[in-house]
């Protein structure tokens, strides 16, 4: 890991602060983060801030694997339609379109980086060009027409993530920062959007309990998604919405933010609350099951367990609620048992250790949240609205997703918009000029907080009530319910936020309720139910609201 010697400060000393100066800051070190610094790297000075450890966040977590079409049995033509048709009508067909086309090329450099994948067969040696059954075993997800999803086992995002991390731990001109956070980008101060420049970012050293100031000529959010919100998640801790949030305060546009993802299978265990069972489970032939071990997924939809997420979270919610039960089933012990350890080895053991035998044994699971399908609106080429910025991966909405992500779809979107948005920063790098000047950050104002347990009771209030008001299944009477909390708890925060010392928790829950409240605002202004949003209130979908729903934060001069 490189270090970096920091600039000084020139101010007094009680407002004094240690100043990075970089050509990109990468906030934030998954997929998404690390595969960009590492198309950066040969040809700019680059930071990657993490909030704590590098392998921290949802990337070394993704089970699954990533879609592409790899088979001569497949077509671009038809991986488009399919994310078209699990995206509710709200996919971009240019963003799909490009997207997929770049799949192919995506796996291929992971390939040269290093990414082992799961061969077909372990004994036939895997060619360079060629992506065919016979060379890498491609699975079957919900919502796919084709086989087309390359993985390594059930642990590619561990892979992908500790592949990458060598290779940008090795690079010179990529200089690691863990356990720093994020506080809040940096502008020009420009009152108008179309004058607004990012400069950079303040950020907590968490270990020092310093806010250092990271000075770059183009920033890229890559911070992950905001399912953290809500009480039960699939997510590490850290996925606390902090980019969304940040982006919302600079002047940024957010979209579809109503379009939360609940993972229908999570092991229902409290020793494991957020372990995901990976939806190639079902793609193999797992069942779901009630606990009198009678399957019902045929009942609500004609593609059974392989129907979208939304379909198969919305009938796990029903059998749940109608039966007054804690959880259902998921069952693939009718395989064969060589087979579920051979390509479930991780999973396998996770559940032996907690006393389920997968090979003879139905699993409890219940939903739980997963992913942000919205977020910071941007371009092709991984642009927001504000000069300078970039965000790539959850972080961001491109309009691949639409009403309802489809299952591995994320970590292409991760690989695809890293390498455009290496493309655009290394063509524009050349004009960006030279760092400007920027204040330090001033903590003269603040003092230690002596009433801590706030900030731990609001964290638990949001994530308790968000849960039960704006969960799988929802209400204008529960989304109202919801609105009104978050303002009580938004001006307790802003309250807290000015006149404390920041800490880590501090800045996730100040986020945290920012995303609550665009989530909620999204929600209401989307009177139908489509994809991930549904409610009791307007069940059908409206032809009419075939858009998308777009917050513009106020203009106000900074």
């Amino acid at each position: 890991m490189n270090d970096i010697k920091a600039n000084g400060s020139e101010y007094e000393s009680d407002r004094v602060s240690t100043y990075y100066d970089f050509d990109v800051l990468v906030i934030g070190s998954g997929a998404a983060g690390l595969s960009l610094a590492l198309r950066l790297a040969d040809h700019a000075k680059v930071a990657v801030i993490s909030k704590n450890k590098l392998n921290s966040g949802a990337t070394s977590w993704a089970q699954g694997g990533i879609a592409a079409v790899l088979s001569s049995k497949d077509t671009i033509a038809s991986h488009v339609a399919d994310t078209m048709a699990a995206g509710g009508g709200l996919c971009h067909e240019d963003t799909v379109q490009h997207v997929v086309e770049k799949s192919a090329a995506c796996i291929d450099w992971l390939i040269e980086k290093g990414v082992a994948f799961t061969p077909f067969e372990p004994s036939i040696a895997r060619p360079k060009d060629t992506y065919v059954e016979n060379h890498y075993h491609l699975t079957r997800e919900g919502g796919h027409s084709h086989r087309r999803v390359i993985h390594a086992a059930d642990a590619t995002g561990k892979v992908l993530h500790n592949t990458l991390e060598d290779q940008v731990c090795d690079h010179d001109n990529v200089f690691l920062f863990e356990h720093h956070m994020a506080v809040d980008l940096i502008s020009n101060g420009a009152g108008s959007l179309d004058g607004r420049q990012c400069l950079g970012a303040y950020v907590l050293d968490t270990k020092n309990d310093e806010v250092q100031v990271f000075r770059a000529k183009k920033t890229v959010l890559a911070t992950g998604g905001a399912s953290r919100v809500y009480l039960y998640s699939s997510n590490p801790d850290g996925s606390t919405g902090d980019g969304i949030a940040m982006a919302w305060r600079m002047g940024c546009s957010v979209v579809n933010m109503e379009f939360n993802q609940f993972h229908p299978t999570c092991l229902y265990n409290p020793e494991a609350r957020t372990f995901l069972l990976t939806e190639a489970l079902r793609g193999e032939g797992a069942k779901l099951r009630l606990p009198n071990g009678e399957a019902f997924m045929h009942k609500f939809d004609e593609r059974e367990e392989l129907a979208p997420r939304d379909v198969v979270a919305r009938a796990i919610d029903h059998e749940m609620k109608r039966l007054g039960a804690d959880c259902v089933y998921l069952d693939i012990s009718h395989k064969d048992a060589d087979f579920i350890r051979e390509h479930f080895p991780t999973i396998y053991k996770r559940c032996m250790k907690l006393g389920y035998d997968l090979t003879q044994e139905p699993i409890p699971v219940v939903p739980a949240a997963h992913y942000t399908s919205g977020g910071v609106r941007t371009n092709l080429a991984g642009q927001t609205e504000v000069d300078g910025l970039y965000a790539i991966g959850e972080v961001a909405h491109t309009g691949l997703h639409g009403a309802n992500r489809m299952a591995s779809n994320s970590l292409l979107e991760c690989l695809v918009y890293s390498y455009a948005a290496a493309n655009d920063i290394l063509e524009k790098l050349p004009q960006a000029g030279q760092h400007r000047s920027i204040d330090p950050w001033d903590a003269t104002r603040v003092t230690d907080s002596d009433e801590e347990v706030i900030v731990s009771h609001n964290w638990s209030e949001l994530r308790h009530f968000m849960w039960d008001y704006v969960g799988i299944v929802r209400t204008t009477r529960r989304l109202e319910r919801a609105a009104r909390r978050i303002e009580m708890l938004a001006g307790e925060i802003r309250e807290y936020y000015g006149s404390f010392r920041i800490t880590p928790d501090l800045l996730e829950l100040r986020n945290l309720v920012t995303v609550a409240e665009l989530i909620v605002r999204s929600a209401l202004l989307r009177t139908e139910s489509r994809g991930l949003h549904y409610t009791l209130d307007y069940p059908d979908t409206d032809p009419e609201q075939a858009r998308d729903t777009v917050l513009r934060p106020p203009r106000r001069p900074r």
